[in-house]
């Protein structure tokens, strides 16, 4: 009983596997399919070139992200080019901050005068003098 069993499971596999090998057959039997094979086998050196070099993309990355060195070491540029940076951000934040704090807090009127006595601020003279040299790249990029 057995061995029938195993004969029938047999002949199964055997019918499916005939059936699979007719739908590939007939598959291939399709012109369009026989064109795409012909592209593809013409495409052959470029994609085994393009695999050669994924291939070797994929070494490199992995070996990259295995290196913990080489990754504590990128951290640590970067940490040292962002480090001054986030010093000059937290230092306007703070007298942006605390400059609307006072202006708030004053109510002294600036007059003709006191706009003239300003002009003579450096710090005054040097956001002007950026603010000009910016107008003037925005006007020249505007005509060229």
């Amino acid at each position: 009983m057995t061995e029938t069993l195993v004969t029938n499971v047999d002949q199964q596999e055997q019918a499916a596997a005939v059936a699979a090998k007719s739908d590939v057959l007939d598959q291939l039997l399709k012109p369009e399919v026989q064109e795409a094979l012909t592209a593809l086998v013409d495409q052959l050196p470029k994609l085994a070139e393009m695999m050669n070099l994924l291939t070797k993309t994929y070494d490199l990355a992995q070996k990259v992200a295995s290196d913990r060195v080489l990754i504590q070491d990128t951290l640590g540029a970067v940490k040292e080019v962002v480090k001054p940076l986030e010093e000059k951000v937290k230092g306007y934040a703070s007298a942006a901050i605390e400059a609307n704090d006072r202006a708030e807090k004053s109510e002294s009127v600036i007059g003709l005068f006191g706009m003239l006595k300003l002009m003579k601020d450096p710090e005054l003279q040097k956001m002007l003098r950026f603010g000009q040299a910016y107008l003037d790249i925005l006007g020249e990029r505007k005509k060229g």
